[in-house]
């Protein structure tokens, strides 16, 4: 059985799909500041992460050590209107991927729960 990091195109796929996102990252308003000035550190923290969610080498984990996504995200105040634009961004760059109708549907079945779970301030405007 093969991965979904295999059957996207291994590395080069998450590279190019992080290139995408953080594209609009750069220029939005809502999740900019949530962001350090120099976003290469973060798209590498994601390739990193996605490769190994998704079935590849464990790179993040030796680096990084465990992902602890709700801890490592504590500190940025996301609530729906942060959780939308990044979800917007992320769906956006995902449908660009030319991946398989089933894969693209499980990728953002993925983040699309993920995204809710780090909210951390509901109270900012929820939906």
């Amino acid at each position: 059985m093969t991965t979904l990091y295999e059957r996207v195109g291994g590395r080069s796929f998450f590279e190019t799909l992080v290139d995408r996102f953080y594209e609009g990252v750069a220029e939005d308003p809502i999740l900019r500041p949530l962001y350090p000035p120099n976003l290469g550190p973060p798209k590498e923290h994601l390739v990193l992460f996605l490769i190994q969610y998704w079935g590849g080498p464990n790179d993040y984990m030796v680096q990084r050590g465990h992902p602890r996504l709700r801890m490592r995200h504590v500190n940025f105040a996301i609530g729906w209107p942060e959780r939308d634009a990044w979800f917007r961004h992320m769906e956006a760059a995902v449908k660009r991927g030319g991946i398989s109708p089933e894969d693209e549907a499980q990728i953002m079945d993925y983040f699309n729960t993920s995204a809710t779970f780090l909210i951390n301030r509901p109270d900012r405007t929820d939906p």
